[in-house]
This record gives C-alpha cells, structure tokens and sequence, in this order.
C-alpha cells in the first residue's frame, strides 16, 4: 500500500508526472500494473486544478521581479511553443499535448498551457484527464511489454 501512495506522489511532480511514476511501480516495486495506472493517473490529476487556477497569478507575480526574469523567460519559451499546438488544434491539442509521454509534455506543462490561454477550467480539466488516461495507458503497456520483451531474450 506504501509503494502504491509513493506511486502517486511521484506521479504528482513536474517533469517526473507518470512518465517516471509508473515504471517506478511496475518494473522497480512490481507492483500490479492496474493498481499503478490508477494510482499514478490520480497522483498526476492532484496538481492540475491548482495549476488551471494559480498559474496564472504566480507568473504574473514572478514577472515584477528582476530575480525571475531567466525563468519567466524560459516559461514563456516553453508555453509559447506549446500553445501553438493547443491553438491550432483546440481540444484535441490539449489532448494529444498531455498524451503523448515525452519530456515538456504532461500534465503540468498542459495544465500551465490551458491556463496560459485562459481556456475553460472544466473544459480545461477535461481534456487534460482523458490526456493523462491515454498516456497513462501507453506507459503502463510499455512498462509491462518490454521488460517481460527484454526476459524472452535473455
């Protein structure tokens, strides 16, 4: 049960989120894979309505102070090239934003996305879970082909 509440908190955090999580509780904890999807899809759902609600308050604060000029600027970078996607492609950029499990993309960095475009909290809210359920899934399947892949060869 302990591994499984570590599962979920390292889900929760930035650049970890269920790209570490999950392999975490799979291949190092093995633990059941089903309990790991819900487990890390939980954990990584705790900061989205923090982040859809404060991020844009905090980085307007940060943005008054000389001392965080370098990474507002890489903020704004980030943000800049992943609200292109999100523009573009309205719902289904934020989706596939948040599903496809590669590094700058996530829960966090999707989250900080909607709310940097002022999108809709619930609709916001929405579309990041079922992102996070798709990436989830993709992770957990990965987590368990391979290493059980990587044991029939060897």
């Amino acid at each position: 049960m302990w591994k499984l509440l570590e599962v979920m908190i390292i889900s929760a955090v930035p650049l970890i989120e269920q790209r570490g999580a999950i392999p975490i509780g799979i291949i190092v904890y093995g633990l059941n894979p089903y309990a790991v999807f819900a487990a890390s899809f939980l954990g990584s759902l705790i900061p989205v309505p923090f982040i859809l609600l404060l991020f844009n308050v905090i980085f307007e604060w940060m943005k008054r102070f000389k001392f965080f000029s370098a990474i507002n600027k890489y903020i704004e970078r980030k943000l800049d090239k992943g609200s292109k996607k999100v523009q573009k492609y309205e719902k289904i950029g934020l989706i596939l934003f948040v599903a496809i499990p590669l590094p700058t993309t996530g829960l966090w960095t999707g989250s900080a996305v909607a709310a940097f475009l002022k999108l809709d909290f619930k609709k916001s809210f929405i579309y990041i879970a079922i992102g996070g359920i798709i990436s989830a899934t993709i992770i957990t399947f990965l987590s368990v082909v391979f290493p059980a892949f990587f044991d029939k060869i060897l």
